[in-house]
């Protein structure tokens, strides 16, 4: 299992964010260049990218940021989301050197884009979706949807979307552990990746998102954990990668 370091970006800046509210933020850094360095540098073979002052314009904002990390660490994967909502908006990024583009209130709100966007750029678009109570929130987690977290993913596989990013709400930022009963239950509904974000809080949880990796639990994202010293990141990697040894 992989394990993703999380840099959230509002103002230009590094922040972390309890249940997605604006304002209820923690500021972690002035510098993004050199928090994706810091990450890089303790092992992250990927990062997520959010750009939160654009998930609620609606377009990037944080956008030159983001160009920044990508210029700056060209080998890496990185994926990003937050204010995707047109496929120009996508190839800008991808042109940037951003691996994967992540499609949240858009692709609830509008399908036919991940459908377009699928085929336009295959193998680079994800689809995110952040849910309460298996219910799917958007415009940044300030709107809760009727449409259940498994059908909107088994729709989106269908149109090929590289993985899902399944986000907890009422455990993102909370340091309450992941929702795993509910990650495992999406993955299991679905044959792509799921991506696990919000919750994990050391390397117990680690271990036991492990435990669902079978189920196509692939890579789980980390951020508040990670910043505040709860998980060290070099650690938790090892064990993910250790668990994965394990199961082979």
């Amino acid at each position: 299992m992989l394990l993703i370091p999380a840099i959230d970006l509002k103002d230009g800046r590094c922040v972390r964010l309890r249940q997605g509210r604006m304002d209820e933020e923690t500021v972690f850094s002035d510098d993004p260049v050199r928090m994706a360095g810091r990450w890089v540098d303790a092992g992250a073979r990927r990062l997520h990218l959010v750009d939160l002052n654009g998930a609620f314009a609606g377009q990037p904002v944080n956008d030159a940021a983001i160009r920044a990390i990508a210029a700056r660490y060209p080998e890496l994967p990185i994926q990003v989301g937050g204010g995707i909502r047109d496929q120009a908006t996508i190839a800008a990024y991808l042109n940037a050197g951003v691996a994967y583009c992540i499609i949240g209130t858009q692709a609830v709100k509008e399908p036919e884009l991940v459908a377009r966007a699928c085929k336009t750029f295959p193998g680079h678009i994800i689809v995110g979706l952040d849910a309460r109570e298996g219910r799917v929130a958007i415009k940044g987690w300030a709107e809760l949807t009727e449409h259940p977290v498994v059908d909107l993913a088994q729709r989106f596989e269908a149109d090929g979307v590289a993985a899902i990013v399944y986000t907890d709400i009422g455990r993102d930022g909370m340091l309450t552990g992941p929702n795993v009963q509910a990650t495992r239950a999406l993955a299991e509904a679905i044959s792509i990746p799921v991506i696990a974000s919000g919750g994990i809080t050391d390397l117990d949880d680690v271990r036991t998102l492990c435990t669902v990796a079978a189920s196509g639990v692939t890579a789980a994202i980390t951020g508040r954990a990670i910043y505040e010293g709860t998980l060290d990141f070099a650690a938790g990697q090892g064990v993910a990668d250790e668990c994965g040894h394990n199961a082979r």
